[in-house]
């Protein structure tokens, strides 16, 4: 199998919007992202100006991933309402919808799976910005969006591999490209100026143990992710689950009526989540 070594080919991902196999949306989008000090007045105009945007907005926003199903009717009150880093993370999942739907057949429902559970763990223990966590497991994948869109052939052998080995398709993307899809997701995050704990989320998904400013909301996100490929919630290329890291789950310190009470959580999110479209 060829070797693609990525960490060369740093600057070429960071540049990926400026590339013509991404569509148009992620584009404009990532050009509001890296404004550095845009403002909530900004997004929502941006946002109200392209009634398709408009529509994705509020569909996703009333959607069990926030909590607040069909109570937000305009752009205005979501803005307001879940603040200026969910926004922009929700903005960056709803671009990437389409190529995850796409690209990866049942990622998405994976993603909103893990939403739904980093929320509902993030308002048991008591964080202030729940929608924070949830949107940090809405799109702690897109590193594999990236690698899937910039080197597709290479990334269905590394799902081969992966299923011909049985190890995690982290193990198999460094035997490939030398970096995993969670390095990639923090380099863009980073460049698309996402606060620093998004960041760490999406880079350390897999590693929560390394996390430095926000192991409580990394650990999160971790146990939702694993959690969600044990119950066979939608698919993120794994054929199997892996562990909760003995640290994540010290920390989360939740119990057997906690992850009952998740997988009730699940259940009920399930039907909505497997049909919902944008």
């Amino acid at each position: 199998m060829e070797i693609i070594d990525i960490t060369k080919q740093r600057t070429r991902i960071e540049n990926i919007v400026a590339l013509p196999t991404v569509p148009g949306s992620l584009k404009r989008i990532s050009q509001i992202l890296e404004k550095p000090h845009v403002t909530l007045d900004e997004i929502g105009h941006f946002i109200s100006a392209d009634p398709a945007l408009t529509a994705r907005v509020l569909r996703m926003v009333n959607s069990a991933i926030y909590g607040f199903p069909g109570r937000i009717s305009s752009v205005s009150h979501a803005v307001m309402l879940l603040g200026l880093n969910v926004i922009k993370g929700m903005l960056l999942g709803i671009s990437v919808f389409d190529i995850m739907q796409k690209l990866m057949d049942g990622l998405w429902e994976h993603s909103l799976g893990c939403a739904v559970i980093a929320r509902t763990i993030a308002e048991k223990k008591g964080i202030s910005d729940p929608e924070e966590v949830a949107i940090a497991a809405l799109i702690h994948d897109i590193g594999k969006v990236i690698l899937i869109m910039e080197f597709q052939q290479a990334y269905e052998g590394v799902m081969k591999d992966a299923a011909d080995r049985r190890v995690s398709v982290s193990e198999a993307e460094i035997a490939v490209f030398r970096e995993t899809h969670a390095a990639v997701g923090m380099w863009l995050s980073q460049k698309w100026r996402f606060p620093p704990k998004l960041v760490e989320v999406i880079g350390f998904h897999h590693t929560p143990q390394l996390a430095q400013i926000a192991p409580l909301e990394t650990a999160i996100v971790h146990f939702a992710d694993v959690l969600i490929r044990a119950r066979g919630f939608g698919f993120a290329g794994d054929q199997f689950a892996a562990a909760v890291h003995p640290a994540a789950f010290e920390l989360l310190a939740l119990t057997g009526d906690d992850i009952s009470e998740l997988l009730n959580t699940l259940e009920k999110s399930q039907d909505e989540a497997e049909g919902f479209t944008l």
